[in-house]
């Protein structure tokens, strides 16, 4: 799916669940096209998949807008403060970085923006099949749409744990009163979504000009492997992940293989590379002005800006020109100090202490400064656009849902750490950068996933998931039993039979 050829306003035609905080949406292609009413839209094939790019469009939580997945996500972890101007410089991802987060804190969009594309997924769903349009499509765009709603699912429930589990249309006169359902209920619809979508997704895009972007059945693999990990079936995740990786270090029945160069993974030109699982697209074609970011529209990538430090000024030719920012995600000691000597280190954290003690550039430093700033996301002047709107809400850097490092070191994990082919995959790892083979084990494991990964917004869930979470950040106030999960926004609660999450 090239978003950078498809016009989004805010999603799907209309949609009005306010109960779950849905807005009113629309989507429109280019060229310009007038949307009908709900009732009399899907009539041809453009419409539904115009419908289709709408479900694919709630993606973008992961790295578009203020509030996004990576920053958020890496704001509650040891590897980075929230950052930014101020202890009120945005309050849901200080609260959530100093766990003093509560219903009242907790950024709304975390919640309705998952369910956005659920609903949409649920109302394409219902249209498929009656939908003018191939045999073909209809098989894929139903893969596509659970496939989809499984994502957004798994997203929800493990941030809330407890949430309502819709998987048909419901009566706004009924949306007040759906109930939470078990985790155990959402996990299995999860399952069942990605086991569906397996068959109708095709094993690779071989259209990368138009297609670039949409899920395969490698995708959907992936992602299913994640879900079982999650709940502990590390038998069935490790099945799942064996397909999608393939022979560690080489190529998978999916054509996935680890880039030679680490490096090569943060470049611009190097979108939908071999590596790339699920990969969120991004464009600086979108035009997006302060008027419409944050309300769908905004297509570019916002983590860029939001990691970038503060007034940036360089000083000497040989200085790398970065481009100014907010100076969010700051980089902790600790992960300066176990990233140091690892291969991986300069294409991980800018050191801006270093190169403003040498002279070669100046920034003013925000709140929680340290010196080091998050270098996978950190923009170039050269990657400005010169296009209309905002030119740092219109940067271009896609980034990785799920990367195939990332599965070779869930199937070893899944594997329980131990056995040949979990040496294997370790190993893989490891020697893409140029570092020896050290003995597998869980702890091994985890320690590559925190250096491969930084940054990437996985290594808040890594702790919560394996128990290490009250310990690793008991200094940040994290609190057993409560912030494992988020508080269920307060908007939800009102006129609702949704319950407060534990110990809120």
């Amino acid at each position: 799916m090239k978003l950078k050829n498809i016009k989004i306003i805010i999603g799907l035609l209309i949609i009005s669940l306010t109960g779950l905080s849905c807005s009113t949406d629309f989507i429109e292609l280019d060229p310009k096209v007038d949307v009908p009413l709900e009732a009399n839209y899907y009539s041809n094939e453009a419409e539904v998949y115009s419908a289709v790019v709408a479900v694919y469009d709630r993606l973008g939580k992961q790295s578009s807008g203020f509030e996004n997945m990576i920053t958020m996500m890496n704001a509650g972890s040891d590897d980075h403060y929230a950052g930014g101007g101020g202890p009120t410089d945005g309050t849901g991802i200080q609260s959530f970085s100093d766990y003093s987060i509560s219903e009242a804190t907790i950024p709304n969009s975390f919640w309705n923006d998952f369910y956005q594309g659920i609903f949409r997924a649920n109302i394409l769903l219902s249209k498929l099949p009656d939908a003018p349009i191939t045999d073909a499509n209809r098989t894929r765009y139903t893969a596509e749409a659970k496939a989809l709603r499984a994502y957004y699912y798994f997203e929800l429930v493990r941030l809330f744990r407890n949430i309502p589990l819709i998987l048909d249309r419901v009566a706004t006169s009924e949306i007040y009163n759906v109930p939470q359902a078990t985790p155990e209920e959402v996990y299995a619809q999860i399952e069942q979504d990605l086991i569906d979508a397996k068959s109708g997704l095709p094993n690779t895009i071989t259209d990368m000009a138009n297609e670039a972007g949409r899920l395969t059945k490698g995708a959907a693999q992936a992602l299913l492997g994640k879900v079982y990990l999650y709940q502990g079936k590390n038998t069935d995740a490790a099945a799942e992940f064996a397909e999608v990786n393939g022979t560690p270090g080489g190529t998978s029945i999916y054509g996935y293989k680890l880039v030679d160069n680490f490096n090569d993974l943060w470049e611009l030109d190097g979108n939908f590379n071999s590596e790339a699982i699920i990969e969120i697209v991004h464009t600086n074609q979108a035009n997006v002005g302060w008027g419409e970011w944050g309300d769908g529209r905004n297509l570019g990538n916002t983590v860029n800006t939001m990691v970038a430090p503060r007034s940036v000024e360089k000083l000497t030719e040989d200085a790398p020109d970065y481009a100014s920012g907010w100076s969010f995600n700051t980089v902790t000691q600790d992960l300066y100090d176990v990233m140091k000597n690892d291969p991986r280190f300069d294409a991980t954290i800018a050191d801006f202490a270093a190169l403003k003690a040498a002279g070669k550039v100046n920034y003013t430093p925000g709140y929680k400064d340290t010196g080091y700033f998050l270098k996978k996301f950190m923009p170039l002047n050269s990657e400005v656009t010169t296009g209309g709107g905002e030119p740092i809400l219109n940067y271009r850097q896609n980034v990785y849902a799920i990367r195939l490092a990332d599965t070779y070191l869930m199937e070893a994990e899944a594997l329980g750490g131990s056995g040949a082919r979990a040496q294997a995959l370790l190993d893989a790892v490891r020697a893409r950068v140029g570092l020896p083979s050290i003995p597998v084990s869980l702890d091994a494991i985890a320690n590559e996933r925190r250096l491969e990964l930084a940054g990437e917004g996985h290594r808040w869930f890594d702790l919560v998931r394996t128990g290490k979470a009250a310990t690793v950040l008991a200094d940040r106030g994290f609190t057993a039993g409560k912030n494992e999960i988020f508080p269920i926004p307060l908007k939800e609660l009102e006129n609702t039979i949704i319950e407060q999450n534990p110990n809120y």
